[in-house]
């Protein structure tokens, strides 16, 4: 893989590397192959001896905004903004149903489920963890007389994955999720490789349909955007649609 293969670069300078992580790439490895990861993959682009720190994460099947410091002073510095919550954050998600608001939020504590056969997996619960997530309708649309919804959603507070638990405990799952969406089933059977192709075509995606599409904070002493788009896979699902007002 060439080096400008390893992943989409959305900013580069000589403190800080944003990129755009792909779908289905772990952040951190999970085994030996040098592109399995992200970070992995961060090492081949910058060097061996670079000291690129993630300064955010995101879940596998997550694309979107990832940035990477590449010195002591700016991780220092990025992270106690991440700390004090004062990083805007706006994903982009397609999922089942329309929302009755345009804008809305969800406020309901996260915590484990405990009742679930996945170890990771969270839901919400009243003594968990404070959690917010704001939303904002962008567009309603049907595809094969189903509707869906194209939202944009800005988590306040960061809480493992919470805008896929909010989504589903209005009744709004994202489309292809497998944890969080139709059954929780599906997300055992890939992981123990036995995920079949009715429920990949049940699914309707490959992955998620969750993105990172953008982070705003304070870089080099300016308010500063940085941007990343959604994937095709992403964008033909809703664009081949019948649109709705």
């Amino acid at each position: 893989m060439k080096r400008e293969d390893l992943f989409p670069v959305v900013h580069e300078d000589g403190s800080l590397l944003v990129v755009h992580k792909p779908a289905d790439l772990v952040c951190h490895p999970t085994k030996g192959d040098e592109y399995s990861s992200l970070i992995s993959r961060v090492r081949l682009y910058l060097g061996e001896a670079s000291e690129g720190q993630m300064i955010n994460r995101l879940d596998r099947e997550t694309s979107g905004i990832v940035m990477i410091a590449k010195d002591q002073e700016t991780a220092r510095s990025l992270r106690l903004q991440w700390e004090a919550r004062t990083v805007l954050k706006s994903y982009r998600a397609i999922v089942y149903g329309w929302p009755k608001e345009d804008a809305f939020e969800v406020n309901a504590a996260l915590g484990k489920d405990e009742s679930s056969a996945v170890a990771i997996k969270d839901c919400v619960r009243t003594d968990g963890h404070a959690s917010l997530t704001r939303f904002r309708v962008i567009e309603k649309f049907e595809r094969g007389g189903e509707p869906f919804a194209y939202l944009e959603a800005m988590p306040e507070t960061g809480r493992k994955h919470q805008i896929r638990i909010h989504l589903q405990h209005i009744g709004h799952p994202i489309v292809g999720d497998k944890l969080y969406g139709l059954d929780e089933q599906y997300y055992l059977d890939l992981v123990y490789g036995r995920l079949s192709n009715e429920q990949r075509n049940n699914l309707l995606l490959p992955h998620h349909a969750l993105h990172a599409h953008s982070v705003t904070l304070n870089y080099q002493e300016k308010t500063t955007t940085f941007t990343s788009h959604e994937e095709p896979w992403f964008t033909e699902f809703r664009i081949v649609t019948e649109m709705c007002e």
